[in-house]
């Protein structure tokens, strides 16, 4: 890969890994649920008039939008606005790619490889690490829900198989026309208008720039600049780049805000990022190691 696309792909790692310190910031000034709507109206408009709809049927753009965008940041914003720390939050949300494989063998009746499975159990084992801690900084809910997003994130992943190639970019700021109206009712039942009111007339400039971040950094420009490195490389080479987003996520918490694991949460981090290097990258150290012996 040319040093320029190494170096593109390394904006949109940094985006998106300190994406979680800026959430954290998000949440200081407005409840999750008006987080996630504001997030994505400022996605959706006025960005539609400018982008072209990606040539998918109506069903399947509501299929992604409340499954990527409603479900994976509902449940998302709410975790951490329970207690999950950033850090914490941008490996665990990586689960994803265990769910897709599970997704994947269910829905689409794929094989699960040798690799997966060892990667699931050493990921499952340390994320065991992580939630059993007694007195640790992770309430079990909040684990809990930011799992659940990863499920969401995973479900999506599998609905976007089916569209083939589609243009990434209009695909996220179509599929940000769903999310608002859901996220605004989910606001309203669980946050109340009065909170809501609050916290739109007393609305802080960190809240602002926290909200321009989500909305044009994170998913504008990372969204489009992932999508230019897919239209050059192959993904194989292009994804792997994402195991550097949780790295960039608790460097940038413990830099930014003094996030701090515990022993046993720091052997339950790297427990999950070994899982996930195995599911990335194992099937391909096994067959360079039977073609060695052969």
């Amino acid at each position: 890969m040319p040093l320029k696309d190494l170096l593109i792909a390394l904006v949109v790692i940094v985006a998106w890994g300190v994406n979680f310190v800026v959430i954290k910031v998000g949440l200081d000034g407005l409840p999750p649920m008006l987080l996630g709507a504001l997030r994505f109206l400022l996605v959706a408009f006025p960005a539609i008039l400018l982008v072209k709809r990606p040539q998918l049927p109506w069903r399947w753009l509501v299929a992604y939008g409340a499954t990527i965008s409603l479900g994976q940041f509902a449940f998302l914003f709410q975790a951490m606005y329970s207690g999950m720390p950033p850090g914490l939050a941008s490996l665990i949300l990586q689960s994803q790619a265990f769910f897709t494989l599970g997704f994947a063998a269910l829905f689409l009746g794929e094989r699960l490889r040798l690799a997966s499975v060892l990667g699931l159990l050493v990921a499952a084992s340390g994320l065991a690490l992580i939630g059993s801690e007694d007195g640790g900084h992770v309430p079990m809910l909040a684990l809990v829900l930011t799992l659940c997003g990863g499920a969401m994130w995973g479900l999506g992943n599998i609905i976007t198989r089916r569209f083939g190639s589609v243009d990434l970019v209009a695909l996220v700021i179509w599929g940000g026309l769903i999310p608002p109206l859901p996220f605004l009712a989910l606001s309203w039942w669980l946050e109340g208008p009065e909170r809501i009111g609050h916290a739109l007339a007393n609305i802080s400039w960190s809240s602002v720039l926290a909200l321009a971040y989500l909305a044009f950094v994170a998913t504008m420009l990372g969204y489009s600049l992932w999508s230019k490195l897919l239209s050059r490389h192959p993904a194989g080479k292009v994804a792997p780049f994402s195991l550097l987003v949780p790295v960039i996520g608790l460097s940038s918490s413990a830099l930014l805000l003094g996030e701090r694991l515990s022993a046993t949460q720091g052997w339950g981090a790297l427990l999950v990022m070994a899982g996930l290097l195995v599911n990335v990258f194992g099937a391909r150290i096994g067959q360079r190691l039977r073609a060695v012996s052969a």
